[in-house]
């Protein structure tokens, strides 16, 4: 069995768990309108806990962490074209639950994952000199995996589709975090 072929069948095993709660609950957590309020009560705690000039920074590394993941995300698809698994007919014949629409025809990487991990660690990272609560570490990770199982369940990633976009999130989280850190300190706003 190659990649492919593994990735394919793990993908189609997390998706066998699938139930009419779940469903409701993965469609949620797929849908990047319903986090609004979550991203605005982050933006809210970065001006209260670390004022606005040092929030700026922090908030200007962030958007250019979720723009960046989502650009290239959809450049890297439209390059490698591999189909979604919902316009994958042979796993659609195996039984493969598609409770969402199919979405465009290509899903290498996953945009959700990278953009969930790329926020979740540069916000990390932002709030690092005030020692962000672990809490806050850990809630933001755990929804970013949430966010991300939300495409395989929903039939719109691969496993792999969403392990590289959480890779390639995390790679700019850091990036951007970091160059916000260095901005504060050049522009001393410690």
């Amino acid at each position: 069995m190659n990649l492919i072929e593994l990735d394919q069948q793990a993908s189609l095993w997390i998706n066998s768990f699938h139930c009419p709660f779940t469903d409701g609950m993965w469609m949620l957590f797929s849908n990047i309108k319903i986090w609004f309020p979550f991203y605005a009560l982050v933006v809210f705690f970065l001006f209260r806990n670390l004022g606005w000039k040092k929030a700026l920074v922090i908030l200007a590394s962030l958007i250019i962490t979720v723009v960046l993941t989502d650009q290239i995300a959809n450049l890297v698809k439209n390059a490698v074209m591999r189909p979604r698994p919902c316009h994958t007919q042979s796993l659609l014949d195996a039984g493969l639950w598609c409770p969402a629409p199919k979405g465009g025809p290509y899903g290498f990487f996953s945009g959700h994952a990278s953009n969930v991990f790329g926020f979740a660690l540069c916000s990390s990272i932002g709030f690092a000199n005030k020692k962000v609560s672990k809490a806050y570490v850990w809630a933001v990770f755990i929804w970013a995996v949430l966010v991300a199982l939300s495409r395989v369940f929903l039939a719109a990633h691969f496993l792999g589709d969403i392990l590289v976009g959480a890779l390639f999130g995390l790679a700019v989280g850091l990036l951007m975090g970091w160059l916000a850190r260095k901005t504060i300190g050049w522009l001393h706003l410690n």
